[in-house]
């Protein structure tokens, strides 16, 4: 496995796979690996014969009171761990390879209505910097198939609209959420959480669930859901932005007819901020 920071390096490497006829796959992640990353890296190579890992921690996606100067950098970590599955490169590029003219003046790609709600509205700007570096990292590498965590629900399906909305030949793939065992999703925020907080995190799965439970049983009274569901977590010490039911396929309110449902949720837990969500189909 190779580790490349140069574009001219990586577009070496990727011209001799592409004249062998090989197909790429990208896994853009912004490192602090962790079994999701890894269940990702996976999915990418049983759709392609090569995959590439991007590793960037993306300053035009962080708000100024957001977490990038603390945000966990760990290439080394992520390297050996990287070696001992299905990858085949790393990219860990510079700011100024992504952004040669800096990023106060760096080209801004904007997908609207998606990304007006849930965390486009928390954290204003986030979803401008999410597509305008996919979209670099998608022009740098040219992959034919690229692959994203279920997770960031809402950000997929922005990916998904702008590669639509372009015309961007690439299959974008998402991967199931990877959870610890009791239920709580694996991210790299999670070790902001205290021991305390650990215990308590679960809470936001089992309450996704058992709404879930309730939209299977015949329950479609989603005001009452989302406002029940919101005070619960309050009441055991989530500071909760969101908790909503809506259409999966592009997060509207959805009516009583709807047979495809993603439920979603945001909230902070001290410095953590947990993001979840889960599909619900009829």
């Amino acid at each position: 496995m190779k580790v490349v920071n140069s574009k001219e390096e990586l577009n070496e490497q990727l011209a001799e796979w592409r004249d062998e006829g090989e197909h790429i796959a990208l896994v853009p992640t912004m490192g602090n690996l962790h079994a999701g990353h890894v269940s990702l890296v996976e999915l990418a190579r049983e759709n392609a014969e090569r995959v590439v890992v991007s590793i960037f921690v993306n300053p035009t996606q962080f708000g100024k009171d957001e977490d990038f100067e603390q945000y966990p950098r760990t290439l080394e970590k992520d390297t050996r761990r990287l070696k001992t599955i299905s990858a085949d490169l790393i990219f860990a590029p510079a700011v100024e390879t992504i952004y040669p003219f800096g990023v106060e003046d760096a080209t801004m790609i904007s997908v609207p209505r998606i990304t007006e709600n849930f965390c486009g509205k928390s954290r204003p700007g986030h979803f401008d910097g999410v597509t305008s570096v996919v979209a670099r990292l998608f022009g740098i590498v040219r992959p034919d198939v690229a692959v994203f965590g279920q997770k960031d629900f809402q950000q997929q399906l922005v990916i998904r609209h702008m590669a639509l909305d372009l015309c961007l030949p690439i299959k974008i793939i998402t991967g199931e959420t990877v959870r610890d065992d009791d239920g709580l999703a694996l991210s790299s925020r999670n070790q902001y959480l205290t021991d305390d907080e650990r215990a308590i995190a679960p809470l936001l799965y089992e309450v996704l669930v058992a709404v879930g439970d309730k939209l299977q049983s015949g329950a479609r009274n989603f005001d009452e859901l989302e406002a029940a569901s919101a005070r619960q977590l309050s009441e055991a010490g989530f500071d909760v932005d969101y908790f909503a039911i809506r259409r999966a396929l592009n997060l509207e309110s959805p009516d009583r007819d709807c047979d495809e449902l993603v439920i979603l949720v945001a909230a902070k837990l001290g410095n953590a901020r947990l993001i979840d969500n889960l599909i619900v189909t009829i």
